[in-house]
């Protein structure tokens, strides 16, 4: 399915702004021209959802809706639903280099209700058709958050004090969509915007010849309209708090594991609904990517199941996933699906059994494979060509600060050897060239690595809460220079060719 080809991993809050946080902006547009310069095939995305805690965007508080500080307020304005003066006096003090979330929650959506309010007729109706077409999810949607964040102080969904809301009494809910009318109103403008200024970034990019990979995390977060809306499908307690949890056991990011708390699905349910929701759920994705990595692939096998308050994830079971079944239903919904796997971490037989079996080009990453003493996995000359490949990810170090901070100094040494560094080439184009003259298809890198960054760059610690996802790349650093060494090496080793469309 796959072309020999390339691509970079940037997610959008990391693309230069001057309002505080990347955006569906210009500096979006002027990077899909970067990769176009390039000659690079893929920009990924993490996913686009409205996040909750610890601000990451694999804890949303829908699998649908997207990220409104992701919003474009030049473009807000250039429709006429904000003034200069405004965006300008709702500006806070930051760094071009990271994302200051808080101060962003406090200063944007005043600033959004001022263009909400003056949508006009024309508006109105698009956004009614909007409505209409997304009905399926908008609606609980609006209305969780419109209760969350107005009504119940931001409480957890379990934490409500209303119960007969929180457990979708008819008669409850209507009052509560009575009383929140204008909030619920509020939310969808939102959702409207968003989604229209990501279909045109999305219809430029493809014009330009990228195609944008999206992220679907396998779970969804606990506090979230998905689980409010759809109890049956997850494992939960009466109050709707999770009763089993997900995440890993000790593994190479963490000798405790990873505690994610997501609430893990009750399989049997969505085998007997013909695992409807993920078929909306993916089909919902494809509308909005042109290919999609489903995030812990491993866990459609097993999955590691742990008691909900648990300190860590140490004492955890394997339970048995949907396999084949699930993606024989999605097939067989949707049709071939443009699919990559993320199979790292602890990986059995029966996973590889399942990856062969769905034909999905499975992930290495670069990073992983400095082990003097084994042939690892991990190193390009054992790659495949059904894989997908990287120099690092948004989860690890980057290269820089794998090989000088993380190495010991045997492997260290060996890295540089394996890379063929010299002293006049950054670390990072050693690591670009060595993967993408590999066999694998597609080949990916980060900004970080194409940059040569080190741990001051780095956009997620797995296992921590604080300071994750704030990462920016400066304006300056994605330049014509660095697209055409980008570029250089990818016509070396065979990876560009003009792209001819869908």
């Amino acid at each position: 399915m796959f072309e020999r080809s390339s691509g970079v991993l940037m997610h959008i809050t990391s693309l230069p702004s001057p309002h505080g946080v990347g955006s569906l902006g210009k500096a979006a547009y002027d990077f899909v021209d970067f990769l176009e310069a390039a000659g690079q095939r893929y920009w990924q995305v993490l996913p686009l959802g409205h996040t909750g805690f610890g601000d990451s965007p694999y804890q949303c508080f829908s699998a649908a809706a997207g990220n409104y500080l992701m919003i474009d307020l030049d473009a807000l304005a250039e429709q006429g639903l904000l003034t200069q003066d405004e965006i300008d006096a709702a500006e806070f003090a930051h760094t071009p280099d990271k994302v200051d979330f808080i101060a962003l929650s406090e200063t944007r959506p005043p600033l959004l209700r001022r263009a909400f309010a003056r949508i006009d007729a024309q508006m109105q109706q698009e956004i009614a058709a909007f409505r209409r077409q997304n009905s399926d999810w908008i609606e609980d949607y609006a209305l969780f958050m419109a209760l969350k964040e107005e009504k119940y102080e931001g409480r957890p969904l379990w934490d409500w004090p209303d119960t007969a809301v929180r457990d979708r009494d008819p008669a409850a809910l209507q009052q509560v969509k009575d009383e929140l009318a204008s909030e619920i109103d509020f939310r969808i403008f939102l959702q409207y915007i968003f989604f229209a200024q990501w279909d045109a970034l999305h219809v430029y990019a493809n014009t330009h010849g990228v195609q944008i990979i999206g992220d679907i995390p396998i779970y969804v977060s606990p506090d979230s309209a998905d689980v409010w809306q759809h109890p049956q499908l997850f494992k939960l307690k009466p109050d709707f708090s999770p009763k089993r949890v997900a995440g890993v056991p000790p593994d190479y990011y963490s000798e405790t594991g990873q505690l994610w708390g997501n609430p893990v699905y009750d399989w049997k349910v969505h085998e007997a609904d013909g695992f409807g929701w993920w078929i909306w759920r993916m089909k919902s994705n494809l509308a909005l990517f042109d290919v999609i990595r489903i995030d812990h692939f491993r866990g459609l096998e097993a999955y590691w199941e742990v008691a909900a308050g648990a300190e860590n994830a140490v004492k955890g079971r394997w339970c048995k996933g949907p396999g084949m079944k699930l993606l024989r239903a999605l097939e067989g919904a949707l049709g071939e699906l443009p699919v990559i796997a993320e199979d790292l971490g602890l990986i059995t037989d029966k996973v590889r059994a399942l990856l062969k079996a769905s034909g999905f080009p499975g992930m290495k990453v670069l990073i992983f494979g400095f082990d003097v003493w084994n042939d690892n996995e991990h190193l390009p000359h054992n790659y495949r060509p059904n894989m997908i490949v990287y120099t690092s990810t948004h989860d690890s170090q980057s290269i820089c600060e794998q090989i000088m901070d993380i190495c010991n100094e045997d492997e260290r040494q060996f890295a540089y050897r394996y890379l063929r560094s010299s002293t006049s080439e950054a670390l990072g184009w050693s690591a670009i060239k060595s993967v993408w003259a590999s066999c694998a298809c597609i080949t990916m890198t980060t900004m970080q690595d194409i940059l040569s960054l080190g741990a001051d760059a780095r956009m997620n610690v797995p296992a921590t809460v604080g300071g994750n996802w704030c990462w920016r790349v400066r304006q300056e650093a994605v330049n014509p220079n660095v697209a055409r060494m980008l570029r250089e090496i990818t016509e070396t080793y065979k990876r560009y060719r003009p792209y001819q469309g869908k």
